[in-house]
């Protein structure tokens, strides 16, 4: 079972050398491979197709691809995403899961509205489409279901993390099944996607932000960390209603929940009142 607290010891001696070695990097990605990207979609021809993929989803990938080599992360696709419209749900972890996917696959994501105010993630979210929430509050929830629904009967992918917020990387929460109600208004499929750290799910504690570690936090300490893999697992879609929301929810959780649990075991998630609802 993996320690309670992820945060590396301090014994890591070859932490400062990562810092001395990455740092430039980052700041080169941001200074220079940035623009480029920003460039290339901002530009009329953002949405031409080259391959089947629009330009400006290659940009976007390709850039939050470079960002995860700076912090020492070997990405890797197991799977394959659904083209077209669809709701993409996956397991949380870390602010670094965002980029993790759209390494692989650019969707606009539905996320907590303090990410809009993080450093440079909440603006390149902003870039790439993110629907904001804020938690707790029913308005915003309903807004955040009607662009949803809107945008995936226009042909859009969307992305969302149905545990409603950051796990420790213990325990695979229960998922909220009401935001899936999107995909059953706007019949689309909802595809499960695990995003693993470490070989065979293994450092997922590792990556989780730790008991009260901010967002500035965990991208330095990440930003140090030794390299590791991370993957992300496309698995078998669900179709709209098969079961009703609640249906889909737990059928999409079992799958990401199988994926995980093969290289740690997962601590039995508590059912809160509100997570059972319907």
């Amino acid at each position: 079972m993996p320690s309670n607290d992820p945060i590396r010891p301090p014994t890591d001696g070859l932490r400062p050398l990562r810092y001395l070695l990455r740092t430039p990097l980052l700041l080169l990605h941001l200074l220079v491979s940035l623009p480029v990207a920003l460039l290339l979609i901002g530009l009329p021809t953002a949405r031409l197709r080259i391959g089947g993929e629009r330009v400006d989803h290659r940009a976007i990938r390709a850039w939050q691809g470079g960002l995860l080599r700076v912090f020492g992360l070997r990405s890797r696709r197991v799977g394959t995403p659904l083209p077209g419209a669809a709701l993409f749900v996956a397991n949380h972890v870390s602010w670094i899961d965002i980029t993790l996917l759209h390494s692989q696959h650019a969707v606009g994501f539905v996320a907590k509205s303090e990410i809009s105010s993080w450093p440079l993630v909440g603006w390149l979210a902003s870039r790439a489409g993110t629907i904001y929430h804020r938690r707790g509050n029913e308005h915003s929830l309903r807004d955040v279901m009607e662009q949803m629904v809107a945008r995936m009967r226009s042909g859009g992918a969307i992305g969302v993390f149905p545990e409603g917020g950051t796990s420790d990387g213990r325990t695979l929460r229960v998922f909220h099944a009401r935001i899936l109600q999107t995909a059953v208004d706007a019949d689309v499929p909802v595809q499960p996607v695990a995003l693993c750290y470490g070989e065979h799910a293994s450092a997922q504690t590792q990556v989780a932000f730790a008991n009260g570690e901010n967002f500035l936090q965990n991208f330095l300490r990440l930003l140090g960390d030794p390299a590791r893999e991370a993957e992300v697992h496309f698995l078998e879609p669900v179709a709209p209603a098969a079961g009703g929301r609640r249906g889909m929810a737990d059928t999409a959780r079992k799958r990401i929940a199988a994926v995980l649990a093969s290289g740690q075991p997962l601590d039995e998630a508590p059912v809160a009142a509100d997570e059972v609802r319907p």
